[in-house]
């Protein structure tokens, strides 16, 4: 019993610090911890996650992990402002899309953390970025993809606390 909280406690520890990864990025992506988090909320009972979605979402969370890993720190402008736009808008797009419905909330995710990063690039620091169309599909497979694979996770975490 005292285990369960535990992990519990461990598990949304984790999950909190995947959400400040989303806004101050350090060495770790935030995919990672949310995925942690996950893991340990199941293994305290507290949610309960399919194995399928389990593996998806490992897959998904090292695969971001190793682009995280091959791309370039920072942004060409030695900013991180983008990291505020995309992570308050794919958290914004996972609430409204766990009010929708549960199967509504990744595409929510992916819909926010697009929005953000357009608005991002209609900034005066995000001007580099409407150049040429292959730099913001760029620019979206390295700083979106981690965010929506960690909110979409928390996401996930937090629907098994509801429901």
């Amino acid at each position: 019993m005292i285990t369960q909280y535990i992990l519990l406690v461990l598990g949304i520890a984790m999950l909190a610090a995947s959400l400040v990864l989303l806004f101050r990025p350090w060495k770790v992506v935030a995919a990672i911890p949310a995925f942690v988090g996950m893991v340990l909320l199941h293994m305290s009972y507290f949610i309960a996650v399919k194995t399928g979605t389990f593996v998806f979402w490992g897959v998904a969370t090292a695969l971001v992990a190793g682009l995280a890993y091959m791309s370039p720190p920072g942004e060409p402008d030695g900013q991180r402002a983008s990291n505020l736009y995309i992570g308050a808008s794919a958290i914004a797009g996972c609430l409204l899309g766990m009010i929708v419905g549960a199967r509504i909330m990744v595409l929510g995710v992916v819909l926010g953390a697009f929005v953000g990063q357009l608005a991002y690039s209609r900034t005066p620091a995000g001007r580099w970025m409407r150049q040429p169309v292959s730099t913001f599909a760029q620019y979206f497979a390295a700083k979106c993809l981690p965010a929506i694979v960690a909110v979409a996770q928390v996401g996930i975490a937090i629907e098994g606390f509801l429901l």
